[in-house]
């Protein structure tokens, strides 16, 4: 595969040979397992999309290494290009399997066709990368970046020519469309008053406990102590919940954990002042130093909001608005939003808008950082990306009450779509179940609900572990990738067409 760099010139990526994979006999699901993984691989080639990522790459590896000064050789470019093309599929085959960053370096070890799937399989051996290396891969790109993949993705499977090379028998038809919205819950705990007294002494006695590990010792009880002393605090004040007068027994096991947090507070300012002026008698470098000191003050800076937030739920019996709530002490960007669901009345995360097509294919999501504007301006602002992106007329939409609005159907009317979306007036729902293309589209539309379960149970892990928004995004752009091109694997129409191999096979 030859690749243009940012400065025109051809980079080369050099296949190697591998083993040919072993004939297995008597497992239909593992035959089954080759033929999705083909398929995936020639849609990576086909399509462009490979190629498109490991340029993307190069662009940023060469401005990267400019602005530190150094010079870019040609063995550099074609080996970052390589290590670019075995990034994108790791990340593909992670969200694909649903495994941890461990889990997916133990499973590359054991099996033989992930590791030509990644084109790791080389015959002097095979190098897997660790779970560390596979952290730092799926932050490769940004989630918009990422975005920009599934948008050529799309625009390839919409295209005659490039669905025919892929071996489609047709290109994928866009034409209607299904609207959801979701809540991507954040991985935080709750109650989210006392619970964050807890994170914080955690927090603060963990990053203690790594200070003194690398050599900076002051005079204090042990930290585990006091992580000790909170758990049992917080292990009594769940207990006392459904006994006599427990009121009032929240309220003092709630001042004593006030007054361990605050003695927590003070060694951790105290390690923190001595870290940052003795750090040369550690084994840390400066920059090790400064990312402890970061997190330190980050937890540091919160205490006061968090005890006053508890203070107010707990001794004033207050509630308190959600705009100056703190739901988390690791996580700023994430909201309450209210579902009205049974079993999950209020939920704790972002909300996450995707549309599909007809067939299931997502054509396009957004993880919002602020709060929703609400379903409908959601579709008003995607309306017009979608027919951009699949170049194809929408002739049809599908959603839930919630996008019905006067402005999307005035909008969907101007641009002669057929409005399938469900209305809020009973009467008019009445009336409108007479039709029988707007009734089969309302029962079409339950299944955007199991597309939504899919991505965020199966691709997504339930609850993403990633921290911070940015790195959810991205880690959201990545399962919406992997689900795609797992749908177009399993259920587009191939032509019987030898498939591209996942090896090179070796000469006779």
């Amino acid at each position: 595969m030859e690749i243009i760099a940012s400065t025109n010139q051809i980079v080369t990526i050099q296949q190697t040979f591998s083993p040919a994979l072993p004939l297995i006999f008597g497992c239909k699901e593992y035959q089954e397992e080759v033929e999705l993984l083909d398929r995936i691989n020639r849609v990576l080639e086909k399509s462009g999309l490979e190629k498109h990522f490991v340029e993307k790459s190069l662009i940023k590896y060469e401005e990267r290494m400019k602005e530190e000064g150094k010079e870019v050789t040609p063995w550099m470019k074609s080996y970052h290009a390589v290590l670019s093309q075995r990034v994108l599929r790791y990340n593909i085959l992670r969200s694909l399997l649903g495994e941890s960053f461990r889990g997916m370096s133990k499973r590359l070890a054991e099996c033989c066709l992930f590791q030509h799937f990644c084109k790791l399989a080389e015959l002097g051996g095979v190098r897997i990368p660790s779970k560390s290396s596979l952290q730092s891969y799926e932050h490769w790109l940004s989630a918009e970046e990422i975005k920009e993949l599934l948008n050529k993705l799309t625009m390839a499977l919409a295209d005659e020519k490039q669905a025919e090379e892929m071996g489609l028998e047709e290109v994928i038809k866009m034409e209607v469309f299904y609207t959801d919205t979701t809540c991507l819950e954040a991985n935080i705990h709750f109650p989210i008053d006392w619970i964050l007294m807890r994170d914080a002494v955690r927090s603060l006695m963990k990053r203690i406990i790594t200070i003194r590990r690398h050599g900076l010792r002051k005079r204090m009880p042990e930290p585990m102590s006091f992580i000790k002393e909170i758990n049992k605090l917080c292990i009594a004040m769940s207990s006392v919940r459904r006994q006599e007068g427990s009121n009032k027994k929240r309220k003092a096991i709630f001042r004593l954990m006030k007054k361990l947090l605050r003695k927590v507070e003070q060694h951790a300012k105290g390690y923190r002042r001595a870290l940052d002026e003795e750090w040369q008698q550690t084994d840390l470098s400066r920059k090790q130093t400064q990312f402890i000191l970061r997190g330190l003050d980050h937890i540091i800076a919160q205490l006061p909001q968090a005890m006053k937030q508890a203070h107010e739920r707990i001794i004033g019996a207050r509630q308190v608005a959600s705009k100056e709530k703190i739901l988390s002490l690791h996580e700023k960007d994430i909201h309450v939003i209210l579902r009205g669901k049974a079993g999950a009345e209020v939920e704790f995360g972002n909300t996450l808008f995707i549309a599909e097509d007809a067939s299931g294919y997502i054509v396009t999501h957004e993880l919002l950082k602020e709060s929703s504007p609400g379903d409908a301006n959601l579709l008003l602002k995607h309306c017009e990306e979608i027919q951009q992106i699949t170049g194809q007329k929408i002739k049809a939409v599908g959603g839930d009450r919630q996008f019905s609005t006067k402005a999307t159907k005035q909008l969907l009317k101007e641009k002669n779509i057929f409005n399938a979306l469900c209305p809020k007036d009973v009467a008019e729902l009445s009336d409108r179940l007479t039709e029988k293309e707007f009734k089969r589209m309302l029962r079409r539309r339950a299944q955007t609900e199991g597309r939504v379960g899919i991505v965020k149970n199966v691709f997504l892990q339930e609850i993403p572990k990633a921290k911070g928004f940015e790195h959810r995004a991205i880690q959201v752009s990545w399962a919406i990738l992997a689900h795609n091109l797992w749908l177009i694997a399993r259920k587009a129409l191939w032509k019987e067409v030898e498939l591209a191999p996942l090896t090179v096979p070796l000469a006779a």
